[in-house]
């Protein structure tokens, strides 16, 4: 639960980052997770001219070639970052290729590697 009563997911790589950094900085993981989310919303609320360069690459009405200045880069980067780790989480690869009629092989829920079929049946391997 967070501080205020209500429940909140948080990504485990993101937690283990949060305990890692929070402890150089002197914070708990919540506290670390809570700074990362106040320092994120103040950046994506400024209007300014490389905010607007950046939103505007971001959204394709600028090409990626645009000369970014370093700071601009580097909020492209994290943005284009953090946007892919969002659609991993929230995309079913597996689910994805059997519909697309391919075999996968992944390891299932006690760790052992395992064929997964398009017709549904699966073998261990």
């Amino acid at each position: 639960m967070s501080a205020s009563g209500r429940p909140t997911r948080i990504d485990p790589d993101l937690y283990d980052a949060a305990v890692l950094e929070g402890a150089r900085e002197n914070r708990s993981a919540r506290e670390q997770i809570e700074h990362w989310a106040r320092v994120g919303k103040a950046i994506s609320s400024q209007h300014t001219a490389s905010r607007r360069r950046v939103e505007a690459v971001l959204a394709g009405a600028l090409p990626i070639t645009t000369e970014l200045t370093d700071e601009e880069a580097s909020a492209l980067d994290a943005e284009v970052e953090a946007r892919i780790e969002e659609r991993l989480r929230r995309t079913n690869l597996g689910a994805l290729l059997r519909a697309r009629g391919e075999t996968i092989v992944a390891l299932d829920d006690q760790g052992v590697l395992t064929e997964y079929r398009p017709d549904g049946t699966s073998s261990r391997l």
